[in-house]
């Protein structure tokens, strides 16, 4: 195998320019939004009431875009495969940037892997899947052969549409988020025109319950960050590309406000909370018939479909970013000569895809949390990345300036620390041991397995031959670019 890796950002020899503004905002929302909707919104009510919710998600909406915002100055700043890793590298040095790329891809591929067992459990409520072929026991859930293989099929369909090129995967996201978007309307409206204002209710429980609803939301935006990663295959001015992302935020949001109204409205708690699935039943209710609960399964497989998607994607583009400046093994840096895609890391995200459904339904739960704590890590050293960014490079081109950034920067921070100490053992959505935790561990030790083989391949890279393989001629600082 060739090791000599040496496409550069820029380089026609590398990815392709090719996603409009409306391929990057299905991009971004359709990895937003994706499932959880319709398996959490009758538990949010539940939880805080009608108006307490509502309040929860403007609240965390609020926060997440004083995070997006961040992103979006970075983003426009230094439009490159990558994005957060090459913000650490830039602010800090390669050690750093190597962490936070591995975070990033952690949670990005903790998200894409559960998306095999959710599919399976949605298309388990409108087919009954035939139980064949037990396997085994994990965490108390008999796993079959018949169930996994659907999530598996499901992976390898994404995997091969990934593999033909960034045009295909945005076309199937274009199509999948319309889908999703067409349910949403039928549902919300559905609610509008047939159902009950007295069904509104509880319309607050409590601050402890609001504060439970807050603590889910963080997980309910991660995927605007897969902008970031997608960057030099945009072809969109740097402003705009910022101002899309922080676009994609606010429709996520403006979603989860009318899919809270329009469950409140369709059905009674009673129906809201006796189902497996809150959304379905609800709709089902509404309409008077069980057809239009499956329609909002569909609706949900479509949500499944455009975050896996997304995060595959996502996932694939930070570890061909970091192959690419040889902090991985030599094939994660490589792109297919006729696709012009990361070959190496799409089959490994796909790979791990294709085997986690054969973990189970309870399988789902930890790959959640975990992912979730590997956002959380990564929003945390971005906006360290930005603040000294800030500071040692005033002078650096930002299209997208946000103001009192120093501001915005130490409050990001702060609320990053702060849901970041809710996962340890003191908080109060603390990850599981040894399940949680241990794939957090595996993940750090194939970390180490991978450094310590691209050490091996490549050696000591010199820092500007690592500066050129990061940011190409036209983003290099001038200390290196001038050598």
């Amino acid at each position: 195998m060739n090791i000599n890796n040496n496409i550069k950002p820029g380089d026609n020899k590398g990815l392709k320019r090719v996603l409009g503004r409306t391929d990057i905002l299905t991009l971004a929302f359709g990895t937003m939004v994706g499932w959880g909707w319709v398996m959490l919104s009758g538990v949010w009510i539940m939880e805080a009431g009608v108006a307490g919710s509502l309040l929860a998600f403007a609240i965390g909406a609020t926060l997440c875009i004083l995070v997006g915002l961040t992103y979006a100055e970075l983003t426009a700043a230094l439009p490159l495969a990558g994005g957060e890793m090459v913000y650490a590298y830039r602010a800090i040095d390669q050690r750093f940037a190597w962490l936070v790329g591995w975070a990033i891809s952690f949670a990005y591929i903790g998200v894409a892997a559960w998306e095999g067992i959710a599919i399976a459990t949605a298309i388990d409520y409108i087919f009954p899947i035939p139980k064949l072929g037990y396997l085994w026991n994990v965490g108390g859930y008999p796993v079959f052969a018949s169930w996994s293989l659907v999530g598996m099929a499901g992976a390898l369909v994404l995997l091969i549409l990934n593999h033909f090129g960034i045009r295909p995967a945005a076309i199937f996201q274009v199509m999948t988020t319309s889908a999703l978007f067409l349910v949403g309307l039928i549902f919300v409206f559905g609610g509008i025109s047939f159902g009950d204002p007295s069904y509104v209710t509880p319309t607050f429980t409590s601050g402890n319950g609001m504060i439970a609803v807050l603590l889910m939301v963080p997980s309910m935006f991660v995927g605007f960050d897969v902008i970031p990663q997608s960057a030099e295959e945009m072809n969109l001015p740097l402003r705009q590309i910022s101002k899309t992302l922080i676009v994609s935020i606010l429709m996520a949001a403006c979603w989860y406000f009318l899919v809270i109204l329009g469950i409140s409205l369709c059905a009674p708690p009673e129906i809201r909370n006796a189902g497996i699935v809150p959304a379905a039943d609800a709709m089902a209710y509404c309409f008077g018939s069980p057809f239009f609960g499956k329609i909002m399964i569909i609706g949900g497989i479509c949500g499944i479909l455009t975050s896996w998607n997304g995060f595959i994607v996502g996932s694939t583009r930070i570890l061909y970013a970091m192959g690419r400046a040889k902090m991985l093994p030599p094939f994660f840096g490589k792109l297919h000569p006729k696709y012009k895609t990361p070959t190496g890391a799409i089959f490994l995200v796909g790979g791990l895809c294709t085997i986690t459904p054969l973990l189970g339904k309870n399988a789902l739960v930890w790959f959640v949390n975990v992912s979730a704590f590997g956002s959380v890590l990564s929003y945390l050293m971005v906006s360290i990345a930005f603040l000294i960014l800030r500071k040692k490079e005033p002078d650096l081109e930002r299209p997208f300036r946000i103001r009192y950034g120093a501001l915005v920067g130490i409050i990001v921070l702060l609320i990053s620390i702060s849901f970041l100490l809710l996962y340890t053992p003191l908080g109060q959505v603390s990850l599981t041991w040894p399940e949680e935790w241990m794939l957090i561990l595996i993940w750090a030790l194939l970390g180490i397995l991978f450094y310590l083989w691209s050490r091996a391949s490549y050696g000591n890279v010199s820092p500007e031959e690592r500066e050129l393989l990061i940011f190409g001629e036209e983003y290099s600082r001038k200390e290196y670019s001038d050598e």
